[in-house]
């Protein structure tokens, strides 16, 4: 049964700290809140390393930005505990009416409690103790479903329109013209090697196998990009440039907008490649592309099946999921998305001489 609001919320506030696939999921809910209530002042609460990416959103009022690592030893450093109180007591003075806790952990649900806002909501599955600090508890809908999906019931409870999926960058003209300085013209594709767990990660030596094939047989130079700490991997892909730790989140936008095609593990890159539309190959393993997969194009979706995947772990001894997964069934992938958007190749006759068979040890 749906919240019956007695007013429209005034002050509201979201919170999504993190990761940034999960930020770029939660901008469709930023959206409709909008277009419901365009008068109301929405925050969003959020850490410094999502918080570039919603940097001057039009449809944001403000962002709360929270260091979790700078306040992790509140409860044995009083200079801390006291940082924490004097952020808690900010949000209490900000006085919203309603709080929407998309992250459903204890954290995120405490600040909720914190702000003392009089309508406090989350899903009533949410873990470590969540829900104990919510006014209302959410059922979340079956497992298998897409993390946007599950997010929109929150919205369908207080009453606010589901639809339009449609996802709102603030990425402007100075950052367009940022990533226009460093790849120049020319049709690119995009390659984004890392991930934050490692058994998420397609052999490195697979995607530079790729970079021959999109130039030989479509032209494309190759971008490499991601991370700072990402920047080694990516050199060992060999691309024609390297923008590793060289690009923030809002320009790091601005470059896969005009990518011809992006090539990616299962990241939070590859969740904004997909909210943008571009051409897409997205590389899966240990996770379940139907939960954290791209939304609405799962057809782009390439893993080799074996029978302990998805097994959601971050650590794994062998990783066949994702060692067995050559390289032409990719490059199959590849040539589709590039026939879709109307991107023929320069010879239909090309073919890689990379090693596509045999899997690394």
């Amino acid at each position: 049964m749906a919240l019956l609001l007695s007013t429209p919320p005034q002050r509201l506030l979201i919170i999504k700290p993190s990761a940034i696939g999960d930020v770029v999921h939660t901008l469709p809910m930023l959206n409709l809140l909008r277009q419901t209530w365009p008068q109301a002042q929405i925050s969003w609460l959020v850490t410094p390393a999502c918080a570039n990416i919603l940097q001057a959103h039009p449809q944001l009022d403000e962002l709360i930005t929270f260091d979790r690592k700078a306040l992790a030893r509140w409860w044995h450093h009083p200079p801390t505990a006291a940082n924490l109180w004097r952020f808690c007591s900010a949000l209490r003075r900000r006085k919203f009416d309603l709080v929407l806790d998309f992250q459903g952990l204890f954290r995120s649900a405490w600040f909720g409690w914190m702000s003392r806002a009089p309508v406090r909501i989350g899903f009533a599955n949410a873990r470590e103790g969540a829900p104990l600090f919510y006014t209302h508890r959410v059922d979340a809908g079956p497992i298998e479903q897409h993390a946007i999906d599950r997010y929109r019931r929150l919205l369908d409870f207080i009453g606010c329109p589901t639809q339009p999926i449609n996802f709102c960058f603030p990425t402007d003209a100075a950052d367009r013209q940022m990533i226009s300085n460093l790849v120049g013209t020319d049709p690119y594709a995009v390659i984004l090697p890392g991930s934050n767990w490692a058994t998420k990660r397609w052999p490195v030596d697979r995607f530079a196998a790729l970079v021959p094939v999109l130039l030989d047989r479509w032209g494309l130079k190759t971008v490499v990009a991601g991370s700072p700490a990402e920047y080694d991997l990516a050199q060992q892909v060999h691309g024609h440039i390297n923008l590793c730790g060289q690009t923030n989140l809002r320009q790091l936008v601005a470059l896969l907008e005009k990518a011809s095609i992006v090539i990616a593990n299962d990241s939070g890159p590859m969740h904004i490649a997909a909210a943008l539309g571009r051409p897409l190959v997205a590389l899966f393993g240990p996770t379940n592309p139907v939960r954290t997969g791209p939304y609405g194009r799962l057809d782009a979706v390439v893993r080799h099946s074996i029978v302990c995947s998805p097994c959601y772990r971050r650590t794994c001894s062998h990783q066949s999921c994702l060692t067995l997964l050559t390289i032409d069934p990719v490059v199959r992938e590849i040539s589709r998305q590039l026939n879709l958007a109307n991107f023929p190749p320069l010879n239909s006759a090309a073919i890689t001489n990379a090693p596509a068979t045999t899997p690394l040890s």
